[in-house]
């Protein structure tokens, strides 16, 4: 790498939170940096965007590096920062560093993922990082994985349309054993809804969660997790379509709608 790369640094716990400066201190060394993150935690926001409400966009005071807070989701900052705010287009996102894992399912539920997606849909490559601790583990522990991922998907990218999931291992302040590329998990956050009663009488809840285990492969993100690793897991998120299910079922489809369409226009001719 010749020259300092640009970072767009984001989150979704909000332009307050210690993982956010996290990020930036692991990166700053090396790279020129630009902060857009949501005013407010966005958790569980996914790759949402503010539609029917005006998005807010107030400068930030931050060490010398151009910062803002936007009082939308890390898709809205990341849409905001490209083309708004920014005079160059960043060489990636980074995105957390997220207070919780995102690791199996959890990560179609993400603000921190969303909001590197979205730099991906705009042809920017990106990593997002999270902690499966809720407290932030030092520095030192986290910053020879974090910078290094970093430049070498600068200098080797990954296809159009792909983006890195990074998760820390809990307990990462004891330690990590190292580093693992892997494939997604099956785990996730289930539901658990807790029932309260409003002082007006009217019942409400809070969704809450709970961890529901899966037989995982053993080259899983949750796997890895599990026996003290740090994982990054390629996502490809450029094509949505099932080519299988397309190829399997394309021809009967498409007949049997014509043949459902023409069933149709027979009754209308016969029921007038």
């Amino acid at each position: 790498m010749t020259k300092r790369p640009f970072l767009l640094i984001t989150n979704d716990d909000g332009i307050g939170a210690s993982g956010l400066r996290h990020l930036w201190e692991a990166v700053r060394p090396f790279a020129d940096t630009a902060i857009v993150a949501p005013l407010h935690e966005k958790s569980g926001s996914g790759l949402s965007i503010t539609w029917a409400k005006p998005l807010m966009i107030k400068e930030a005071t931050w060490e010398n590096t151009p910062a803002w807070s936007v009082s939308g989701t890390p898709a809205d900052c990341v849409k905001i920062a490209l083309s708004v705010l920014l005079k160059r287009k960043p060489d990636m996102v980074i995105s957390g560093v997220n207070k919780g894992s995102n690791a199996g399912r959890t990560v179609l539920y993400s603000g921190t993922v969303g909001g590197v997606i979205e730099g991906a849909f705009k042809g920017v490559p990106g990593i997002a990082f999270s902690f499966c601790d809720e407290e932030t583990p030092p520095l030192a522990t986290t910053q020879k994985y974090i910078f290094p991922l970093v430049r070498y998907f600068l200098e080797h990218p990954l296809p159009q349309g792909s983006l890195l999931n990074v998760n820390f291992p809990l307990r990462a302040k004891e330690g990590i054993k190292g580093l693992k590329l892997t494939r997604q998990g099956h785990g996730c956050w289930l539901e658990a809804p807790d029932r309260r009663t409003h002082p007006e009488g009217m019942p409400y809840y809070w969704l809450g969660g709970k961890w529901s285990s899966a037989e995982e492969h053993p080259e899983s993100d949750v796997y890895w997790l599990n026996q003290g690793y740090a994982t990054a897991v390629p996502i490809h998120v450029g094509e949505l379509t099932d080519a299988a299910a397309l190829s399997k079922h394309k021809e009967a489809v498409e007949k049997q709608f014509i043949s459902a369409l023409a069933e149709q226009e027979l009754h209308s001719a016969q029921n007038p």
